[in-house]
C-alpha cells in the first residue's frame, strides 16, 4: 500500500473517531478520550465567524450586589442571619396610622406599620419568617406571587391551620425567583384594615438597563366615616385613598438625580382598579407581579393600570429636571374626604359662598394646625353660576403641616392641590440632589439622636 494510501485511511479513521466523539459528546457524554476530538468539540461550542475562538470567560462566583429598594413613609424589616438563612421576624398588630394631618385611623398592620414594613431578598435566598399574632382573632400570612411549598402557602385551614391569638408560627422557603412580590393576610376583612406588605425578590443577576433609583408604592382605600377611626371592610364604596399609608400631601416625595433611571413598582390591594399617570414623562413597563417582563413586550406610555392584586413595575430615564406628579387618574381618587375635613360639619358642595368656605378652612387650619393660604381666586358672580362650586373650596395648603427635607424648596402652597393618591418624583440636577440628600441625611441623623435619647 503506497504512503499516500495509507495516510488517506490513517486520516479518514481519525476523522471517524472525532465524529464519533463529537456525537457522543453532543448525547451528554462529556468525557472524551480523544483531546482532539475534545478540542474540536470546543471550538464547535465557541465558532466564531470574526476570527479565532475566544477564552470562554468564568461565571461569576456569587450573586450581584443590588440597589435596595425605597418605600416612602414605610420601614425595611431587618433580618438575623442563622448560617445562610435570613431570618425575619413579623407582628400582626393593631397600629394607629395617621394618613393626613387632620386625620388618623385605627388599622391592622405589621411592626407598628401599616402597611407592613419591605422585606428585601434577593433570588436564591433562603428565607424564614418567625411570625407572632398579636391580634385579637387568628390570621395567617400569604406570600403573594411567590412560588413556595403549599404548607407554606398561608392559607388558613387547607394549607395550615389559622395562627391563633397569641400563637407563633414560622415561615421558612428558597426564593428562587425575581420580582416584585407582596404579603397579606388571607382574611378578606383584614387585607382591607391594612394588612400588606411589600416581599422583593432582587435578581441574582442585575437587571440591564441597571436603574439608578428604586421605589416602591402600594396603594390602599378606605371607608371612614365622620367622627370615627375605624375604616368599614365592609364598605363598597371608599372616601380616603392612600400611597404607602399616607394621602397627600402627606405622601413623602421621590427625589432622582437628573440624568438617572429611574425604577417605580406599584401594588395593589384593594377593592377597585388604579390608572397610574405620571407627568412629563414616558416610561415602559417592565414587570407584573410575575417577575421581569421580556424587553420585547416594553412599549412607551405614561399610564399603567394597576389592577386589584397586581403589581406593574415602570422605568424611565429622568431627562427632565422638575417636581413631576405621580396619581391615580379616576378624578375622585384625586382628593381626599370632603365629608370629614371639620369632624361633624362638613364642606357643602353648593350654595357655599367664598368668605363660609374660607371661614372653614382657617377652622380647620387652627386645628391642625396649619397656615392656611386663600384658595384660587373666582369670579366676583361666581355663586349665579349653575354647578358652581366644584374644586373652588377644595384647596387645603398646609405647607407646614407635612413639611420634612423632600418638600424642601417647592414654590409656596405646592400642597393646596395636592390630594388622595398623588405624589411627586422630583428630578433634581447633580448640585440640588446633591444638597437634597445631605439634607435627608441630616434629618435621618437627628431623628436617631432623639430617638436615641428617648430610650
Amino acid at each position: 500500500m503506497s504512503g499516500t494510501r495509507r495516510r488517506f485511511f490513517q486520516d479518514a479513521a481519525f476523522f471517524g473517531a472525532g465524529v464519533l466523539g463529537l456525537t457522543e459528546a453532543l448525547r451528554g457524554n462529556t468525557q472524551v478520550s480523544d483531546p482532539q476530538a475534545a478540542r474540536a468539540i470546543e471550538q464547535g461550542r465557541h465558532h466564531s465567524p470574526y476570527g479565532h475562538p475566544k477564552k470562554k470567560e468564568l461565571a461569576p462566583t456569587g450573586p450581584d450586589p443590588f440597589l435596595p429598594m425605597s418605600t416612602p413613609d414605610l420601614p425595611d424589616l431587618p433580618h438575623e442571619l442563622d448560617g445562610r438563612v435570613k431570618v425575619f421576624r413579623l407582628v400582626a398588630e393593631p397600629v394607629k396610622r395617621k394618613i393626613a394631618p387632620f386625620k388618623t385611623i385605627d388599622a391592622w398592620g405589621y411592626n407598628g406599620s401599616c402597611p407592613g414594613p419591605t422585606i428585601q431578598v434577593q433570588q436564591g435566598d433562603r428565607v424564614r419568617v418567625i411570625f407572632e399574632n398579636k391580634l385579637p382573632e387568628s390570621t395567617s400570612i400569604h406570600w403573594h406571587g411567590l412560588e413556595v411549598p403549599i404548607e407554606q402557602d398561608g392559607v388558613p385551614w387547607i394549607s395550615q391551620k389559622p395562627i391563633a391569638p397569641g400563637e407563633k408560627y414560622v415561615y421558612e422557603f428558597t426564593v428562587h425567583q425575581e420580582g416584585t412580590f407582596f404579603y397579606h393576610s388571607h382574611g378578606a376583612m383584614q387585607e382591607m384594615i391594612g394588612m400588606i406588605g411589600f416581599f422583593v425578590a432582587h435578581p441574582e443577576r442585575t437587571y440591564k438597563p441597571r436603574a439608578d433609583h428604586d421605589f416602591g408604592v402600594i396603594l390602599q382605600e378606605w371607608a371612614v366615616l365622620p367622627n370615627n377611626s375605624v375604616p368599614n371592610t365592609a364598605a363598597m364604596e371608599y372616601n380616603w385613598l392612600t400611597f404607602n399609608g399616607a394621602s397627600a400631601p402627606s405622601i413623602t416625595p421621590m427625589i432622582a438625580r437628573l440624568g438617572s433611571r429611574v425604577r417605580l413598582r406599584i401594588i395593589n390591594m384593594g377593592m377597585d382598579h388604579h390608572p397610574i399617570h405620571l407627568h412629563g414623562n414616558q416610561f415602559v413597563m417592565t414587570g407584573t407581579e410575575g417577575g421581569r417582563a421580556p424587553e420585547s413586550t416594553w412599549y412607551p406610555m405614561n399610564t399603567v393600570l394597576v389592577g386589584v392584586a397586581q403589581a406593574r413595575v415602570v422605568e424611565f430615564d429622568a431627562k427632565y429636571p422638575g417636581a413631576w406628579m405621580v396619581h391615580c387618574h379616576l378624578p375622585h381618587h384625586m382628593m381626599n374626604s370632603m365629608m370629614d375635613l371639620l369632624k361633624d360639619r362638613a364642606i357643602e358642595t353648593a350654595n357655599t359662598t367664598d368668605a363660609k368656605a374660607l371661614a372653614q378652612m382657617e377652622t380647620l387650619a387652627n386645628d391642625v394646625p396649619f397656615e392656611h393660604v386663600h384658595h384660587s381666586p373666582i369670579a366676583a358672580n361666581a355663586n349665579s353660576v349653575p354647578g358652581f362650586p366644584q374644586d373652588a373650596f377644595m384647596e387645603m395648603g398646609m405647607d407646614g403641616a407635612v413639611e420634612k427635607p423632600e418638600t424642601h424648596g417647592l414654590p409656596k402652597n405646592w400642597s393646596a392641590g395636592m390630594m388622595g393618591m398623588m405624589t411627586l418624583i422630583r428630578v433634581l440636577p447633580d448640585k440640588e440632589y446633591d444638597e437634597m440628600t445631605q439634607r435627608i441625611k441630616g434629618a435621618g441623623t437627628a431623628e436617631q439622636k432623639e430617638h436615641s435619647h428617648e430610650s
